[in-house]
C-alpha cells in the first residue's frame, strides 16, 4: 500500500508543476471525440540458397485508440477505448501465433470541487480482456510436433474495477485518478479451473471450481500524453492496484506507452510497449514490445 500512495504522491506532484504551463480555456466545452487507427505489417522471406541464415514470416498488428470526453462547466467524462490485435506466422510453423490482444475500456466521470479547482470528486471504471484464445506451446516427446494447448479466451481473464475517488486533470493530455476503495472483479472460465490437480489460485488468482474472484483495495490510474518532437508523440497509460484483502503490499502494475511518429498523413512509424506485473497470473514482469512501420488514419 505505501508503494501505492508514494506512486500518486508523485504523480500529483509532477500534475502540479505543469500545470502553469496548462491552458485552461484549452479544452472545449460539450463533446470532444478522435483517436487513431494504425495497420501494422511486416514480412521477410529466404530461398534455400541464402547461406546468411533466416525463417521466413510474416506479421501484421492493427489497433484502434478512441478518446471521447466531454466538459460543461465542473462536470468532465473522460472515455477511452483500446483495441489491439497482431498476429505472426513463420515458415514451418504448424500454427499461427498472437503477438499481440488486447480490449480496453477506460471511464472517469469527474465533477470539480469548485470552478477553478484542477481537482474533482471522482468515479471510474475499467473492463480489460481480449479478443481470442491464447494458447500455450509445447513439443510432442514422441512425434516432434507442436502440441498447443488453450490457457485463455474472451472474459477468461476479464478484470472490472470501479470505485469513488479523486481526480486531477491538467488538460485532456494529463490526468490522474486516486481510488482508495475500488473493488475488482476477475472473471474466468471455471473449465480452467476444474481439473481434479488444480490448486487454489493458480488461474489467475481463483479457486478451485469458482469461475470468479473478487478483489477491494486501492487504485491510481494516470494519463500523460505529449509531444517527444515535431510529428512525434507519447502516449503513457499507467495502472496501479493494491489488493487490501490479500498481500497489499504486491501492487499489480499495468504500464504502456505508445511511440508515434508521423511520416505523412497515411504512413506512420509506431513503437508499442508494454509491461504487467500480476502475481496472480505470474510472479514476473510480462513485456511486451511492438515496432513497425504502417497506415495510420485519424479518426
Amino acid at each position: 500500500m505505501k508503494k501505492l500512495l508514494l506512486s500518486a504522491l508523485l504523480l500529483a506532484m509532477v500534475a502540479t508543476t505543469q500545470a502553469q504551463d496548462a491552458d485552461p480555456d484549452a479544452q472545449p466545452q460539450g463533446w470532444s471525440k478522435g483517436g487513431t487507427f494504425q495497420l501494422l505489417f511486416n514480412q521477410s522471406a529466404f530461398n534455400a540458397e541464402w547461406t546468411g541464415g533466416g525463417t521466413s514470416s510474416i506479421a501484421g498488428n492493427a489497433g484502434i485508440n478512441y478518446d471521447f470526453n466531454y466538459l460543461e462547466g465542473r462536470t468532465t467524462w473522460d472515455s477511452k477505448i483500446i483495441a489491439e490485435y497482431g498476429i505472426t506466422k513463420q515458415d514451418g510453423d504448424d500454427f499461427t501465433r498472437k503477438t499481440n490482444d488486447r480490449l480496453e475500456f477506460n471511464s472517469v466521470y469527474g465533477y470539480k470541487v469548485s470552478e477553478e479547482s484542477k481537482w474533482s470528486y471522482s468515479f471510474f471504471f475499467n473492463a480489460l480482456t481480449q479478443f481470442t484464445k491464447g494458447y500455450t506451446f509445447s513439443e510432442d516427446p514422441d512425434t516432434g510436433e507442436t502440441i498447443r494447448t488453450e490457457r485463455t479466451h474472451i472474459l477468461s481473464p476479464g478484470y472490472f474495477q470501479a470505485g469513488p475517488g479523486m481526480l486531477y486533470k491538467r488538460d485532456e493530455n494529463f490526468s490522474v485518478n486516486i481510488a482508495p476503495a475500488t473493488a475488482r472483479l476477475i472473471v474466468v472460465d471455471d473449465q480452467f479451473t476444474s481439473g481434479v490437480d488444480y490448486q487454489d489460485g493458480a488461474y489467475f488468482g481463483v479457486d478451485a471450481g469458482e469461475s470468479s474472484r473478487f478483489e477491494f483495495g486501492a487504485s491510481v490510474n494516470a494519463l500523460y500524453k505529449f509531444d517527444i518532437a515535431e510529428n512525434i508523440t507519447m502516449d503513457n497509460v499507467l495502472l496501479l492496484y493494491s489488493n487490501y484483502l490479500d498481500k497489499p503490499g504486491n501492487v499489480d502494475i499495468n504500464y504502456s506507452a505508445a511511440v508515434n511518429m508521423k511520416v505523412n498523413e497515411w504512413l506512420s512509424a509506431n513503437l508499442i510497449f508494454q509491461a504487467i506485473y500480476d502475481d496472480n497470473a505470474v510472479g514476473a514482469f510480462q513485456i511486451r514490445e511492438v515496432f513497425g512501420l504502417g497506415l495510420n488514419y485519424k479518426l
